[in-house]
């Protein structure tokens, strides 16, 4: 009896281990299934006709925000970690990423990035700062990302600033659909920035025009 007793009280010591056992976590990636932005006519143009060298550098974040779970916060300023939801890479790399897989194909551009490539002709440098990135399901998401394209070997430099707002639906999902879309926002503006300097006539070292986009129109 005392044996069944003892067997008993291990089998409902070890459901109940199994019953607290924390759910594994959910990855999400901005670079997976990120719609790519279609190539825009001026493609079409003789310059567009010359291989396109970019290099993509990875994006700075607040550091509130560089770690591996996903970051929600509302517009009162609450902010939440979520220990079930994470980034599949740091987030400044999945936002290079993410902003790579965009422009190339927007461009028909290749990376160079950390591809060890020399005497390739012009390259275009791109780097980026997130500002401000806000996501709350059933509310909205929002970014601000300033980002500079500067040619090389002249050194001559386009920079402006992507501002977006996008309402979501319930779901941690939700967000991370929108934050997509505002990569793909961002890199249609990074990519309008680089065919300016591809067609810009100027001296060698002379600044470009700062370009800022509208923010997304919130339906």
């Amino acid at each position: 009896m005392k044996r069944t007793l003892i067997a008993g009280a291990m089998a409902l010591a070890v459901a109940g281990l199994g019953g607290c056992a924390s759910p594994e976590p959910r990855y999400y990636s901005l670079a997976a299934g990120a719609p790519a932005a279609a190539p825009s006519p001026a493609s079409h143009s003789p310059a567009a006709a010359q291989p396109v060298w970019i290099e993509v550098a990875p994006v700075r974040v607040p550091e509130r925000l560089n770690r591996a779970q996903l970051v929600m916060s509302d517009a009162n300023g609450n902010v939440r970690l979520l220990d079930q939801s994470r980034w599949s890479a740091p987030l400044p790399d999945e936002l290079r990423d993410a902003l790579s897989q965009q422009l190339q194909a927007n461009l028909g551009a290749v990376d160079t990035y950390q591809q060890g490539l020399a005497e390739v002709g012009t390259i275009f440098r791109i780097t980026t700062e997130v500002v401000r990135l806000e996501g709350e399901p059933g509310q909205r998401a929002g970014a601000t990302i300033a980002w500079t394209v500067r040619r090389l070997p002249d050194g001559n430099v386009l920079s402006g600033r992507t501002e977006a707002e996008v309402p979501v639906s319930g779901q941690v999902e939700d967000v991370v659909g929108a934050y997509r879309q505002i990569v793909a926002t961002t890199a249609s503006d990074i990519a309008t920035g680089v065919r300016s300097l591809r067609v810009q006539a100027g001296t060698a070292g002379a600044p470009g025009p700062t370009a800022t986009t509208a923010p997304l129109p919130v339906r």
